[in-house]
């Protein structure tokens, strides 16, 4: 029987496009004969899928191969048909422009379309109904049946596609079984559909557990829990995780209670585990998916992409950020041409990150993706295009630039989850990042707020290192702008960056908190030892490539300052502490007598929203340097406004600054009236 689109979806659009099972397409309720070529066929799943117009060259790759004589002239005539299929007295639907083809799908109804829309505008805010409709979308997958022999690009975009729709769809039939009441029939009927289509899914073998054992279908229970045993040792997965669950509804099950005490039971004992598990610090996890070969076709396969999903995996476990899975569990489920939402649900990470990589002659392409496993979204994309002169240099520095961004938007993901929370739900991990969320706006109220947090981070978990350097962050902070006095907090600075290197003396975060706060108490060389220490851990960690800046900026090498500074931006360009980053670099700048240059950076460093006084002085200072007295002067008026008493012997109180810059900064603040 034909699926169609349910009640609360059904509106009045002359073109139905149907995605979420075979390709069909009817008009005013008519359905219209497909094209009998499969290539064009995949080019009209293309177009309407990606919605944006696309380059002919790209268009090429994806459908014909080195064998044909000319494709450009089969996309043509693949064209020529879609224009006989789709366009009407309304216009065209299939438009050209320049070398760019696209889809004017106006007045369409796209199935797939219309689930992507509802994922990216948040599935808790729909309703059962709607929850229902789109789940109903379904009948079958993404496209089913259309890989097209010849054409590995197209396939490997099609099962990256239907990866993704597949994983939109156990997220609502998740939402929807968790949303519809419990006495309803509803709701055992989408944990099953749940758990038929995910069956690899930890959550969704409990739940079934759950719902079969409200009703009293114990011996129901068993046999799928047989059953999923076998299919879970099938595949090599660890079974342990659903087989405790089930452990635990049999405790919270008396041998004859009624259902509707079964139920309450169970509700209890979920909530008595997630309170008994709440206070470590749960890094998020994380898995690395082998990335896709895509090289030309004239030189055959090469390794490149093995050696890079090697590398961003290997960077990342030296971040300890992250829980990462290790390299062998994901190449054996990449041989097994598992997509990355369902291999994110088999290994039961939060993220999963995946992506190709492309050798032509002289360049190498790469292309990333980081999607959150529960919704499919995509968090972050990038593509990346070098020149090939040293494949191993290239592989290197676009592995610095993917773990940065990784690392990045996982990390602000994590903050914006913490603030949402009560504070009295936190666990280690988000009373660390709600404290991370306060620290970044550098004022005197939310550093407290931001300490406050770290002390909670810290008392749930002593184990956790990087609370514990965030707390010497505070300190040091506070130290560093005198809020409060200076020697007491650089102590303490110094006293809590120590617990974190005792508890992991693996972290490159416990060495960076270590490195400032020794900075702090006067021992330059000492911090720069332990800053060096930073980097060679993880090579990617931004900070501590600008905490090397900010030291080395004041009274050590200022062209090291300059390097170090621009590599901690490359490595994280929208980093919070990129004012400081900037400033560093302004700093170095004057001290080589550049203030021309230093008068620029110091600019863009005082631009940034969260730039505090010190960093305006630098500007104030660098401008009065470079002659430009009118800017300096605007500079020290908004400062005045901020501290009337603020002067040049507070600036170089906070900053370490060789003698001979301390006589320059003298002399430009002299010209502003800042002594």
């Amino acid at each position: 029987m034909e699926s169609r689109p349910p009640e609360c979806y059904r509106q009045p659009k002359a073109v139905r496009l149907r995605m979420l099972g075979p390709l069909a397409i009817e008009r005013n309720g008519a359905p219209l004969e497909l094209p009998a070529s499969r290539k064009t066929c995949g080019l009209l799943a293309y177009l309407a899928l990606t919605q944006r117009p696309t380059q002919r060259s790209r268009l090429c790759e994806l459908l014909w191969d080195e064998a044909a004589n000319d494709p450009r002239g089969e996309l043509r005539w693949c064209l020529s048909k879609l224009r006989g299929l789709l366009d009407d007295s309304s216009g065209k639907m299939v438009v050209t422009s320049g070398d760019t083809v696209a889809l004017r799908p106006d007045g369409w109804f796209v199935d797939a379309i219309e689930v992507a829309s509802a994922m990216e505008s948040g599935i808790e805010t729909l309703s059962i109904d709607q929850l229902q409709a789109l789940s109903e979308f379904y009948s079958g997958e993404l496209l089913e049946g259309l890989a097209i022999e010849r054409c590995p690009e197209f396939n490997v975009w099609l099962t990256g596609q239907q990866s993704r729709y597949a994983t939109f769809r156990a997220t609502l039939l998740q939402r929807l079984a968790e949303s519809v009441p419990a006495d309803s029939g509803k709701r055992l009927a989408a944990v099953e559909k749940w758990v038929e289509i995910a069956p690899f899914d930890n959550k969704a073998q409990t739940q079934l557990l759950h719902r079969l054992a409200e009703r009293g279908r114990i011996d129901a229970c068993k046999r799928q829990l047989k059953a999923a045993a076998r299919l879970y040792e099938a595949e090599a997965l660890d079974f342990e995780p659903v087989r405790k669950a089930w452990q635990k509804i049999c405790e919270a099950r008396p041998a004859a209670a009624p259902a509707g005490a079964i139920a309450v039971r169970l509700a209890a004992s979920a909530l008595s585990a997630e309170a008994g598990a709440g206070s470590k610090a749960a890094r998020p996890s994380l898995a690395v998916m082998p990335f896709h070969p895509l090289p030309d076709r004239r030189d055959g396969p090469g390794e490149a992409a093995d050696g890079l999903t090697h590398d961003i995996i290997t960077r990342l476990a030296k971040l300890r950020s992250f829980f990462v899975i290790a390299e062998g569990s994901v190449f054996a489920l990449g041989s097994r041409r598992i997509g990355p939402e369902d291999a994110g649900r088999r290994l039961n990470v939060e993220y999963v990150v995946t992506g190709s990589v492309r050798r032509r002659p002289g360049r190498l392409s790469v292309s990333v993706e980081l999607i959150e496993t529960a919704t499919a979204r995509i968090l972050w994309s990038e593509d990346f295009d070098r020149k090939q002169d040293d494949v191993f240099s290239v592989i290197d520095d676009v592995g610095d630039r993917i773990v940065a961004s990784i690392a990045s938007e996982i990390e602000a993901v994590e903050r914006n989850r913490a603030v949402l929370k009560p504070p009295d739900s936190l666990d280690a991990w988000q009373a660390y990042h709600r404290g991370l969320w306060h620290m970044y706006r550098f004022t005197h109220t939310e550093n407290e707020a931001a300490r406050w947090f770290f002390e909670m981070a810290v008392g749930l978990d002593p184990t956790f290192a990087r609370a514990h350097a965030g707390l010497s962050f505070t300190h040091w902070q506070t130290a560093f702008q005198q809020w409060e006095d200076r020697e007491s907090h650089a102590s303490r600075a110094l006293e809590t960056a120590g617990r974190a290197l005792t508890v992991d003396e693996h972290d490159p975060t416990a060495h960076w908190a270590m490195g400032r706060a020794l900075w702090l108490t006067g021992r330059h060389d000492e911090a720069i030892g332990e800053l060096r220490q930073t980097v060679d851990l993880s090579p990617n960690f931004a900070l501590g490539h600008y905490a090397l800046a900010f030291v080395q900026a004041q009274s050590g090498d200022p062209l090291a300052a300059i390097e170090a500074a621009d590599h901690s931006r490359l490595l994280s360009p929208f980093d919070p502490l990129l004012f400081a980053m900037l400033a560093s670099k302004a700093m170095a700048h004057a001290r080589l007598d550049q203030y021309d240059e230093a008068a620029a950076w110091s600019a863009k460093a005082a631009m940034q929203p969260n730039a505090h006084i010190l960093i305006v002085a630098t500007a104030a200072f660098c401008h009065v340097l470079a002659g430009r007295i009118g800017k300096a002067y605007a500079y020290a008026e908004a400062i005045r406004r901020a501290r009337p008493r603020f002067s040049v012997d507070e600036y170089l109180t906070a900053f370490q600054v060789s003698a001979e810059a301390a006589v320059l900064f003298r002399q430009a603040a002299g010209k502003i009236g800042m002594t």
